[in-house]
């Protein structure tokens, strides 16, 4: 068997207002589009992931929370309909998709190895969450790549941040090793905002985008410090910068995704590519890519 490899990472931030705004069969609200700048960027990255043609797609969504350990979606087939709690008028989405059951069990083997808490979801009826659903249509609508789901342990949370984002490296070298054992050519998804400060009132049309702009300036300030950075591939300098970026601009990238990724990709100093940066009920996400293939490449 070849040895497998991560082929490319995306920020892939999940608000359902984009999946809303596309007007896709599967989501049973109807909206008169809106957040063009965000859909655009993802559309930019499905033509990335076209080329690329990667084996599995694996995706880290902050709204599957585990609190006792990290939990592997590992049933082969998941269908129903996912609910977002804090928007039902926008996400009710009836999904289907494919789990590579035997990638994750080895994320799970590898995750134990390294002294985490690792477990399998085995329920054939799991309702998936929005933040997975989101992320996987609106990078991959066509539903036809296996997936493997992992779980928000929220470490940083009941830690302290930096203690917790270490656990989140320690999954990523995990994520790493599964994936080279298993032959597959994979891509990573850190389903993350960035800045996380929102509006907590939605107006009266959720698509009149004369009401959409950012939340914080401070915390816009911070995005674009950190996406200039990305883009010259100075990944040492944005981890250093992490836990401020984290306090000061609430940064969704807490719940570790963003550090998962990376870990698993080794920290790599290449420009990351901006797909378009665009605001959701005031918060910051960015659309961005990092491929791999490229030849010019380092992994540390």
């Amino acid at each position: 068997m070849p040895k497998g490899e991560i082929i490319a990472g995306f920020l892939a931030p999940h608000p359902p207002h984009l999946v809303y705004a596309e007007n896709p069969p599967q989501n049973e609200a109807r909206s008169q589009g809106g957040w063009e700048q965000l859909r655009w960027a993802y559309e930019r990255a499905r033509k990335s992931l076209e080329r690329l043609k990667p084996d599995v797609l694996l995706v880290h969504s902050p709204h599957w929370v585990t609190q006792l350990g990290h939990h592997f979606l590992g049933v082969p087939q998941l269908r129903g309909k996912s609910v977002d709690p804090i928007f039902p008028n926008l996400f009710r989405y009836n999904f289907e998709l494919e789990v590579d059951v035997e990638l994750a069990e080895a994320c799970c083997a590898q995750a134990r190895e390294l002294g985490l808490v690792g477990k399998m979801m085995r329920n054939p009826n799991f309702r998936v969450d929005y933040g997975t659903i989101t992320t996987l249509h609106m990078i991959r609508p066509q539903w036809d790549i296996p997936i493997v789901g992992l779980s928000a342990n929220n470490s940083p949370y009941y830690l302290s941040t930096e203690a917790g984002l270490e656990e989140m490296a320690l999954l990523g070298l995990a994520t790493r090793r599964a994936i080279e054992q298993s032959g597959r050519r994979a891509v990573l998804l850190a389903s993350n905002t960035l800045c996380h400060w929102h509006f907590h009132e939605e107006p009266a049309i959720p698509e009149d985008m004369s009401q959409e702009h950012p939340k914080s300036y401070a915390g816009y300030q911070w995005d674009m410090r950190i996406i200039e950075l990305l883009r010259q591939g100075r990944t040492h300098e944005v981890f250093e910068l992490l836990p401020s970026f984290i306090q000061e601009a609430f940064a969704e990238v807490k719940s570790g995704a963003f550090t998962w990724m990376f870990s698993a990709m080794g920290y790599p100093e290449i420009p990351g590519e901006l797909h378009g940066y665009g605001t959701v009920i005031g918060t910051g996400n960015a659309v961005m890519e990092w491929d791999l293939t490229r030849p010019s490449h380092a992994v540390n």
